[in-house]
């Protein structure tokens, strides 16, 4: 389980866009364990540099692409990955869904679409391994707030990595009902992103 910041290794293979993101972590008080710009050198990062988060390009240059990387991952290292490419066919996306990836962005990607998706992947990562979801009473408690049972649903479908279409036809709601929840839960936990929405609700004791 992640109990601090983790140290993530970055899989691309444009140097700028590695570089960028590799800043961008910094900024924000996570530790950079090592930037591969091809497979081989991925491999290498991940056999002499402890890692707990991946984030993956799919289409590196080397021996191996970046989906194979992931599953490398998934079979000896198992710790949490995001994918960060600009493939979205169906046969890619399919390859990439079988690996079980805590996130998907498309680039030209947005840094807070990338906070947020690193924030709910360790977030969905810990609550695997603990194997529990903090209860509506403890959210409600400890932030002293009135979540009703319906926005609970909500928050727990997004934190769980779900889009606002998967939860609108899970709930049998519309996609506005479930934005104006979101926009009500944002008002009442005194949160104006996602992430900062995902931490809030890390922060639950």
């Amino acid at each position: 389980m992640i109990t601090k910041k983790p140290r993530i290794l970055i899989v691309e293979d444009e140097v700028f866009i590695a570089n960028d993101i590799s800043a961008h972590l910094l900024s924000l008080g996570y530790s950079v364990s090592g930037i591969a710009y091809n497979s081989d050198k991925a491999l290498d990062l991940m056999n002499n540099r402890p890692f707990d988060f991946a984030i993956l390009d799919i289409n590196i240059g080397g021996s191996k692409d970046g989906i194979e990387i992931a599953e490398l991952i998934n079979t000896k290292y198992k710790v949490p990955f995001i994918y960060l490419t600009s493939y979205s066919d169906k046969t890619t996306l399919h390859r990439a869904q079988t690996t079980l990836p805590y996130g998907y962005i498309i680039k030209p990607f947005d840094e807070q679409d990338l906070d947020a998706a690193i924030t709910m992947a360790i977030y969905k990562h810990s609550q695997e391994q603990k194997d529990e979801f903090p209860r509506l009473e403890k959210v409600n408690d400890f932030h002293q707030v009135n979540i009703t049972e319906r926005e609970y649903e909500i928050i727990h479908h997004l934190l769980n990595g779900n889009s606002l279409q998967d939860v609108a036809q899970t709930l049998f709601l519309t996609e506005n009902t479930i934005k104006t929840h979101i926009k009500r839960i944002y008002v009442k936990l005194d949160v104006h992103n996602r992430v900062d929405f995902t931490k809030k609700i890390l922060e639950v004791q």
